[in-house]
């Protein structure tokens, strides 16, 4: 069943409830002069589609095509107005669904606000925050490696999705305790054994979990208030995979990195941050990968599509995706969960629900093209 409003990588995860803390961090976001441009408060505010540039019969088949591919909800937002909504399956405004890997992405704006605060540095060899690895050869990892999946720890199918995804109570103990398979920089691989040592490296950090600090950091000051972010059984923050959010919460994120890390009158997480991890590939070894975020920039493009629910393991030379701005960038996750960010148009777009009938439906490309399709000419 559809309810439409008009408004003026290849396994699923098993997660449970966020994990909780009694120590909370004290810093605030950074206040600035009040920039004027809208933002949600509570609730989104709504704009009517056709003033803000919209094509009603193009949104009606921007519906007709998600609810097809299984989706539970399709949101759309431009300038930081709600333009359009719609939900099917049960899913409503308030529906959180799972983010699966697009998780990553929230990960990264954590490390980022972390930093920030100077409780680390994206340059800081890892074995600072992780013990283990202090003089063996994972002492050459840096947080930042870790973030743009270049740290060349081990990584092999059974072992990252079998091994730690679906069967570790620990997954931090497990991930922590893979050999170091290359040297930094040598090697990109979409590693979730290796994203999940950055729980360990965040709550020593910061003192807190990292679902807590959370909490404080972002979701509090974004009143992200349908989200939800998951731990294992050992009680440890997933930060590869974890995090619960309705459509709505979803394009909060994605306008916060759309506004270089502004919230209002707070600096979030800095413009530094930002341009890093969207505005540019973090290595030449993947041109369509920032830190934890996917790109569209030029170049090779490792390891994307496998990455994203379909079938290529081998690298190709191009674009994530060739029909949209070059300034687009993704948070994606298992099932074609995807944040799409265009600032050039001004426009982020969540889609979340099921794995699609059609695996080259709701793809990065598909999606945002249909989405910045349903703009007027």
């Amino acid at each position: 069943m559809l309810i439409r409003r008009w408004i003026p990588a290849v396994v699923a995860v098993m997660l449970v409830a966020a994990c909780t803390s009694s120590r909370d961090p004290k810093p605030e976001p950074t206040e600035l002069p009040s920039s004027g441009t809208p933002y949600p408060g509570g609730e989104w505010s709504r704009v009517d589609p056709v003033s803000a540039g919209f094509d009603a019969e193009a949104l009606d088949q921007l519906d007709t095509d998600a609810e097809e591919q299984k989706s539970a909800c399709v949101v759309v937002t431009r300038d930081g107005r709600l333009v359009h909504e719609a939900y099917w399956n049960g899913a409503g405004p308030t529906t959180e669904q799972p983010a699966y890997s697009a998780t990553k992405s929230y990960t990264s704006v954590l490390v980022g606000i972390a930093a920030d605060k100077g409780l680390l540095n994206l340059d800081d060899s890892a074995a600072k925050y992780i013990p283990e690895w202090k003089d063996t050869p994972a002492a050459k990892v840096t947080i930042r490696s870790l973030l743009s999946n270049t740290s060349g720890r081990h990584w092999d199918i059974q072992t990252d999705y079998r091994g730690m995804v679906a069967q570790a109570q620990d997954k931090t103990a497990f991930a922590i305790g893979l050999k170091q398979d290359a040297s930094p920089g040598q090697v990109w691989a979409y590693n979730n054994s290796a994203i999940q040592t950055l729980s360990a490296i965040l709550k020593a950090a910061t003192g807190v979990e990292p679902a807590q600090y959370a909490k404080q950091v972002l979701f509090r000051p974004l009143r992200m208030s349908n989200t939800q972010w998951g731990s294992d059984a050992s009680g440890h923050t997933t930060t590869f995979s974890g995090v619960s959010a309705s459509c709505r919460d979803m394009a909060r994120l994605g306008l916060l990195m759309m506004r270089d890390g502004r919230w209002n009158d707070k600096q979030v997480v800095s413009s530094d941050f930002v341009k890093a991890a969207v505005g540019q590939a973090s290595s030449p070894l993947n041109a369509a990968y920032g830190l934890l975020w996917w790109v569209n920039r030029r170049g090779i493009v490792d390891g994307s599509l496998m990455a994203t629910g379909g079938t290529l393991d081998k690298s190709r030379h191009g674009q994530l995706a060739p029909d949209v701005p070059d300034d687009a960038y993704w948070a994606l996750g298992f099932g074609k969960q995807i944040i799409s960010v265009v600032p050039s148009k001004g426009i982020v777009a969540v889609r979340m629900g099921a794995q699609p009938v059609d695996r080259a439906d709701m793809t990065p490309n598909a999606f945002t093209s249909e989405v910045l399709g349903t703009l007027e000419k």
